[in-house]
């Protein structure tokens, strides 16, 4: 963690040149120190470059609350918290304040009192912009107690009057004052709970039941929401979007090349444990992107870029699996090991009525067009004939998720070139693994390309001529 500031009274404050900026400021200013240095505003997130992150920094810039709008999986909420990442890394607060008073701006009653009983030995403590966030997934049992805040019987019980501002129990956007708040699915929210957010946007404070409590808020406001909900589960009343400042569109990843940097960077290989090799990542993403494409999936509902980073999960594991089984020193994942992801991953999607009973099916050949158009895009245009030799001679070679590298080499022998093809697939590394990843899947180009034959039985499959 790094070091917290010192003062930690309003005197020292006051000593140390603190100047109170509002959060909108701060955002606006610290982006515009990044943008003018040409630091990355928003680590980790992939493929917004040139369509959503410069309408994100202009909303920004102009101080607007705003709306995420995109199908589910598009990384909503991922960019939203990115978002606290643009406030100042320290900030100081009434010390033990609930709703993080700023020391020269007290505002709820507690630290009112605190200032004038305290003086200029108001307590400070500081807080991380980690600590600065919000979040409240809308559900339809959300109550405005939650989001603003009710009366706290137990303060009742404890002696205080009914009357007293000190008996309220701040909801989540009064305690994230001075800070970012998420409000994921807005449209799921019931309407006469998102009339409680229209003072927070406009009047910029909150009232809570028949107390004269008018707390005004500093805070960024940042909605997310499926344009789907706008007309099946719920919608945005028309109140609250004409108050939200910006509404932005989020997309998936536009090309493979962008879909390839996502599951390398979100897929969880490392604590999975098995090399996933760069022509399978490149089979994975082609395979989501004609999921999506395909009429046979209902686009409306979209398929989550978590779809390919479990597939690049799954496929892994299937490869340390048969390590585990087989005794293999090094899990390493091939061709053999994608089948499987069809079967896991069936429940991401969601198909057309037409195709019921299909899904399947719809999913197989999906991913068959995956590795066809892998292959041809790697190693199609290759000078194959020295492997195709090895057919004509009457070898057959058996594989499977469940045959080892070493059993799947001595079946088909010596290849000569096998290097020229484990270099167009990019392979540095010449470990049996890998080089039985390459074989197999040069294999299976071969047969989708109908220059050889495949056999499937109980699991096994067997190339031949």
């Amino acid at each position: 963690m790094p070091q917290i500031p010192e003062p930690r009274t309003l005197r020292d404050l006051r000593a140390s040149g603190h100047v109170h900026r509002t959060v909108k400021a701060e955002i606006r200013e610290n982006l515009l120190e990044r943008l003018r240095a040409g630091q990355p505003r928003f680590p980790g997130i992939v493929g917004f470059d040139e369509t959503v992150l410069p309408h994100l920094e202009t909303a920004l810039l102009a101080g607007h609350d705003l709306v995420l709008l995109g199908e589910r999986g598009q990384g909503k909420t991922r960019l939203i918290r990115t978002v606290t990442g643009l406030l100042d890394e320290w900030t100081p607060v009434v010390d033990g304040c609930e709703i993080n008073d700023h020391p020269y701006a007290p505002s709820c009653a507690r630290c009112r009192r605190l200032a004038e009983e305290a003086g200029e030995e108001l307590p400070v403590s500081w807080r991380h912009r980690d600590e600065r966030y919000g979040e409240k997934l809308a559900t339809p049992d959300t109550s405005v107690g939650d989001l603003i805040g009710d009366v706290d019987p137990i303060k009742i019980a404890e002696g205080r009057t009914l009357g007293d501002p000190e008996t309220v129990h701040y909801g989540l956007v009064p305690r994230s004052n001075r800070g970012v708040f998420s409000v994921n699915e807005l449209p799921d929210l019931a309407e006469r709970i998102q009339v409680s957010l229209l003072n927070v946007l406009e009047e910029r404070d909150i009232q809570v039941r028949g107390y004269n409590l008018r707390l005004p808020l500093d805070i960024l406001l940042i909605a997310s929401a499926n344009p789907e909900d706008y007309t099946n589960r719920g919608r945005i009343i028309t109140p609250l979007k004409d108050r939200f400042g910006a509404e932005i569109r989020t997309h998936y990843p536009l090309s493979v090349e962008t879909e390839l940097r996502l599951i390398r960077q979100e897929a969880a290989l490392d604590e999975v444990g098995a090399d996933l090799p760069d022509h399978l990542v490149e089979v994975i993403a082609r395979f989501t992107r004609l999921v999506r494409e395909s009429t046979a999936v209902d686009a409306r509902s979209g398929v989550s870029a978590r779809f390919s980073i479990a597939a690049a999960e799954t496929a892994a594991a299937s490869a340390v699996r048969r390590a585990a089984l087989t005794g293999e020193e090094r899990a390493v994942t091939r061709v053999a090991d994608l089948p499987g992801i069809v079967h896991s991953l069936r429940g991401k999607v969601e198909f057309e009525v037409s195709e019921e009973g299909r899904e399947t099916e719809v999913l197989a050949h999906l991913l068959r067009r995956a590795v066809a158009e892998t292959f041809r895009g790697t190693i199609g245009g290759h000078d194959l004939s020295p492997l195709l030799e090895r057919f004509s001679e009457g070898v057959r070679v058996e594989s499977g998720a469940m045959v080892p590298a070493a059993e799947l080499l001595r079946g088909i022998g010596p290849v000569p070139g096998l290097s020229k093809i484990m270099s167009g697939l990019g392979i540095g590394d010449e470990s049996p693994g890998h080089a039985a990843a390459a074989l197999e899947f040069a294999l299976e180009g071969l047969y989708l390309l109908r220059r050889l034959s495949k056999d499937e039985v109980d699991g096994t499959t067997v190339y031949r001529t």
